[in-house]
């Protein structure tokens, strides 16, 4: 199998078997445009509603829309740590996003990746969908929990997005928060918190319905994915051609 070939199939059958799991996903990323100041935020992955109740436009923490942390301590704040704080979700696709901006745009399906996809119709900030309605995440709410786990959420533009119980959920798109990679804890991954109804409402009522995974490096372009499976193909091969040789060997020494 050529190596492209096989880096593809890889990767697409990673990809599938994360978002096999009915979990909400947020992918978090360096913003190309500007590293040392903004990060990407990425929304992908479905669940299902644990309980009914509404997505807010503002407000601090309540399991409604909003979770914390079983992973690490409960520790998600690296600096910068918020109190309490809602911070906005801008556009992605705007005009000073140009490097962020062509990074999505390659992996939306048709682009040739599969690490990462976005919807065709990926135009603004994220989106979460209950059943058959949708409203835009607007904002995430932060607070640093010094007594017990980190906290965050999300809330929506206009008015507040009720949902019943047994929903299907999802998100997806991608937007850019005003805070760098440097206030989280790089390379962790992070599953919500669950005793009693502290998942949040929108997904299902379980810990690890919503997984946050931190990236200390922007998305790494087809070359670098390209540069490591091609890598492992060979060491394969060199692997594979070592015993069919030594196979030979010891197929002469015995006759």
């Amino acid at each position: 199998m050529p190596i492209g070939a096989f880096v593809a199939t890889v990767l697409l059958a990673l990809a599938t078997l994360e978002q096999s799991q009915a979990q909400l996903y947020i992918h978090i990323y360096p913003s190309q445009d500007s590293p040392t100041n903004q990060t990407l935020w990425i929304f992908s992955g479905s669940s299902t509603a644990g309980s009914s109740s509404s997505i807010r436009t503002s407000g601090i923490y309540e399991s409604q829309d909003s979770w914390r942390f079983a992973d690490h301590g409960g520790n998600f704040y690296n600096a910068n740590a918020p109190n309490n704080q809602t911070i906005s979700l801008s556009p992605l696709f705007s005009s000073s996003n140009t490097n962020d901006i062509a990074s999505v745009r390659a992996r939306i399906p048709g682009g040739g990746r599969t690490d990462i996809t976005f919807a065709a119709s990926a135009t603004n900030t994220p989106t979460i969908t209950i059943a058959s309605g949708n409203q835009t995440i607007s904002h995430l709410f932060m607070d640093d929990n010094t007594l017990s786990r980190d906290g965050i959420g999300i809330r929506v533009s206009g008015s507040a997005f009720s949902f019943s119980s047994g929903a299907s959920s999802s998100w997806t798109d991608a937007g850019i928060l005003n805070k760098p990679i440097g206030d989280f804890f790089g390379g962790r991954t992070y599953n919500n918190w669950k005793i009693g109804i502290a998942a949040p409402r929108f997904a299902a009522d379980s810990q690890g319905s919503v997984r946050i995974v931190v990236n200390s490096q922007v998305i790494p372009e087809p070359e670098e994915y390209a540069l490591v499976f091609g890598l492992f193909a060979l060491g394969f091969v060199f692997f594979h051609r070592y015993w069919q040789k030594k196979k030979r060997q010891q197929a002469t020494t015995t006759s």
